[in-house]
């Protein structure tokens, strides 16, 4: 193997699956064969995405292989790695062989470890040092190294000067640099050691300047004149490698170790004491969904002209649900990512509710909770930036399109699985900590700061109970099945109940969760007080009168308390529910611009005589009809001011039934799926992609392209499109060959045989033994397709 595509070619179909597994970014699109396949692993961008997958040992230990001359022994590696690190020889082969399944170290045709082609780019300084003396002096001229030699050893080079052996020389003198370090003062030796770990480069003017010991002034002339720095450019200095050894005392890594730093010892909780409270935060966390919306669904706010919701409805939401403003800001985003809020259609759009949200509501609390967290893991929306200010100097929106990061999802994840992996609690500064060691190439301000929205957001939502995770909450993480996660939060919910304590002080005490139903009635006939262990509802005038507007009677209302009382029905309630019906709909309400309508004239004649409906104004244009320049929603507020209850009327006379949640906007479309990631392929689409590069690779060797595999000579099948779809469908679960025929461009039929990987957004995608690639097809032009029998797949 003497080169990189040799040693791809050289790996069996396993191992090739875990390459195209751990980067699938290889195979988008399938290369031709393994030389292009190795061509795309060394690009730059390619190369870049698998270094940030390593953790920061990993990275230290590719670091030590491209740090040393290639090709390395595995003993050098272990030894080098084992010496400066906590590392234990297992440690570094475990790291060496997950380099190898990504491709980034290989095997050497002597048997030593190379790192693959293109890490130099992406790793130009490999474990902060610097490149060899002799690579850095090799571009001086030929006078300016006798200079060097003459000041270093005291007399010049005798003889005709040869480069070659004035570079070799220079080399030797660097290796003990120890008396030009202390000769060149103590301010040269800082200078040293800030460049000592790397990295290895500085920037100082006139760098190529010819100077020497005697004349040299500065402490970087001190340097440059012994040889301690070498000029790159013309306005950069590079340390060698020799001297940065020297300055380390020999050392190749600092502050590596083999694994996450551990975190402080929690304090000890009970597992069921965690889970419990995480429970009981998901339930409240529906709960302010739920009662956001209703108010919403009632009263929508605005959109703002350039999108999102208002600083004063953010801080009104806030206020009604008694939370903090950033609390209210994750709750909103969190229903706008599962559907359940949008903004309506309208030219003023309004934030609404969606018909979704009335399917989500009559589930049951656990579904809805494993709905609402599943959108926050995945959502790219950041509520912890709302209310900051972007760069240039404008408030951040809710709701806007500001708040998205494309990191977001992997970031919050991350955070989330580090909680699974330590078992306890862990604080912002520990999970920060050991994302950086995961992922050290991924640092910067914006993982930093969601690391600690993630655990606060998790702790508001109910994912964690005292700063860990709860079982269900890592199942929903580990992808398990909605309805199990659902499940096994479901066991830790209070049961709902269907029974309230109906009070004298026309109070009502809910000592549980209700029953969807019960919840919905009560809401709408009685006011929420207070929230908490139990939910305290007051019954008044006005909410009994918003129930009669939504169309109840007032038997109805009384005999839904008194079924779902578990006392006798308090006198003072009947009375307030008779009293408000009495008066309900004696006055009635319709456009002229508006009208007053009563069947008895003294009521009339009492409005008339009332100073406060002055500014109305009212006119009488029959015994039992008043009418008004108002509109008839204006009229309604305004008779309802002065103590009446009129209702709505239409022009045939009917009573208009209005509802508090009446207004809908339309449920926006399900999120795209996201770019393909580590794990964006499933393993049938790289076994396939396994095989087309083989045939690819067999092909290019052989010089000629691979013809038809076995197409039968029959024309090509047909069949109804919805029977094709589904025959495909089942070859894709079953893992069968079949013969399908495919209309070109120009509708020219053909016949290819495919081996089904995945069937969706209107593609069929698979690999195609008639042209040995794998290829989509387009559902609409495949004419129709029959089985055939399974082959080999055995290369």
């Amino acid at each position: 193997m003497d080169s990189y595509a040799d040693w791809l070619r050289a790996r069996d179909d396993e191992e090739l699956r875990a390459l195209l597994s751990a980067r699938p970014e290889l195979i988008t699109p399938v290369p031709a064969d393994l030389t292009a396949l190795s061509a795309r692993a060394a690009a730059p961008a390619s190369v870049a995405r698998a270094l940030d997958r390593l953790d920061r040992f990993a990275l230290a230990v590719l670091e030590t292989v491209l740090a040393s001359s290639p090709p390395v022994s595995r003993r050098a590696v272990v030894d080098a790695v084992t010496a400066d690190t906590d590392a234990a020889p297992e440690d570094v082969d475990a790291a060496l062989a997950l380099l190898r399944t990504h491709g980034l170290v290989w095997d050497g045709e002597s048997g030593g470890l190379r790192g693959a082609p293109g890490l130099r780019q992406s790793l130009p300084h490999p474990a902060g040092l610097g490149p060899p003396a002799a690579e850095l002096f090799a571009t001086y001229p030929t006078e300016r190294l006798v200079a060097l030699i003459t000041d270093l050893e005291g007399a010049e080079p005798r003889g005709f000067p040869d480069a070659a052996r004035l570079i070799e020389r220079l080399t030797a003198r660097l290796a003990d640099p120890a008396d030009l370090i202390e000769d060149a003062g103590p301010q040269a030796r800082a200078a040293l050691e800030q460049l000592a770990w790397g990295p290895p480069v500085g920037r100082v003017a006139e760098a190529r300047r010819a100077v020497r010991v005697a004349t040299a002034e500065t402490p970087i002339e001190r340097l440059l004149a012994r040889g301690l720095l070498a000029a790159t450019d013309d306005r950069t200095v590079t340390l060698p490698r020799e001297v940065a050894l020297h300055l380390r005392g020999g050392r190749l890594l600092r502050d590596v170790t083999a694994r996450p730093p551990a975190a402080d010892p929690p304090a000890p909780r009970s597992p069921e004491l965690v889970v419990r409270t995480a429970a009981g935060q998901a339930l409240t966390a529906v709960r302010m969904v739920e009662d956001l919306l209703e108010q919403w669904g009632v009263e929508p706010p605005p959109v703002l002209r350039s999108g999102g919701l208002g600083v004063r409805d953010l801080r009104a939401a806030a206020a009604r649900l008694d939370v903090p403003e950033w609390q209210a800001a994750v709750l909103v985003e969190t229903a706008y990512a599962a559907g359940l809020l949008a903004r309506s259609s309208g030219v003023d759009g309004e934030w609404l509710p969606t018909r979704a949200y009335d399917l989500w509501r009559l589930r049951e609390t656990a579904e809805r909770w494993t709905e609402l967290a599943a959108a926050w893991l995945r959502t790219d929306r950041v509520a912890g930036l709302a209310g900051e200010r972007d760069e240039r100097d404008r408030v951040i929106n809710a709701l806007g399109e500001e708040p998205v990061r494309g990191a977001a999802p992997q970031i919050r994840q991350a955070a989330l699985r580090e909680l699974a992996d330590a078992g306890g609690p862990l604080d912002a500064d520990a999970v920060r900590a050991r994302l950086a060691w995961r992922q050290p190439r991924r640092r910067g301000a914006l993982r930093d700061r969601l690391a600690g929205w993630t655990l606060r957001e998790a702790e508001l939502l109910g994912f964690t109970g005292f700063g860990a995770l709860a079982p269900y909450a890592r199942d929903l993480l580990d992808g398990r099945d909605a309805a199990a996660v659902a499940a096994a939060l479901a066991a830790h919910l209070p049961a709902p109940v269907d029974q309230v304590l109906i009070q004298a002080d026309l109070t009502a005490v809910a000592p549980g969760p209700l029953v969807p139903e019960l919840a919905r009635e009560l809401a709408l006939a009685a006011d929420v007080e207070s929230t908490g262990g139990a939910t305290v509802y007051r019954f008044t005038a006005a909410s009994i009168r918003r129930a009669l507007d939504a169309g109840r009677t007032a038997g109805e209302l009384t005999e839904l308390l008194t079924r779902h009382s578990a006392t006798p029905l308090p006198q003072p309630l009947t009375y307030l529910i008779e009293d408000v019906a009495r008066r309900h709909g004696h006055v009635r309400v319709g456009s002229m611009a508006s009208y007053v309508r009563s069947d008895d004239p003294a009521v009339l004649d009492e409005l008339l005589a009332d100073r406060r409906a002055a500014a109305l104004p009212l006119h009488r244009l029959a015994p039992t009809v008043l009418a008004s320049r108002l509109g008839s929603a204006q009229l309604l507020e305004a008779l309802r001011g002065l103590g009446l209850a009129p209702v709505a009327e239409s022009p045939e006379g009917g009573v208009v039934v209005t509802r508090p949640d009446a207004h809908r906007a339309e449920t926006p479309p399900a999120p795209a799926p996201a770019t393909p990631s580590a794990d964006g392929h499933d393993p049938a689409m790289i076994a396939a992609a396994v095989r087309a590069l083989r045939a690819g690779d067999l092909a290019a060797r052989q010089g000629a392209a691979v013809g038809p595999a076995g197409v039968p000579p029959a024309d090509p099948p047909r069949g109804p499109s919805m029977a094709t779809v589904q025959e495909l469908r089942q070859a894709v679960e079953r893992g069968a060959r079949v013969w399908i025929g495919y209309l070109d461009q120009q509708g020219r039929a053909s016949s290819r045989i495919v081996e089904p990987v995945r069937v969706d957004g209107g593609f069929l995608t698979g690999y195609d033994a008639t042209r040995a690639a794998v290829q989509r097809f387009a559902l609409h032009r495949i004419t129709g397709v029959a089985e055939v029998d399974t082959p080999n797949h055995e290369n």
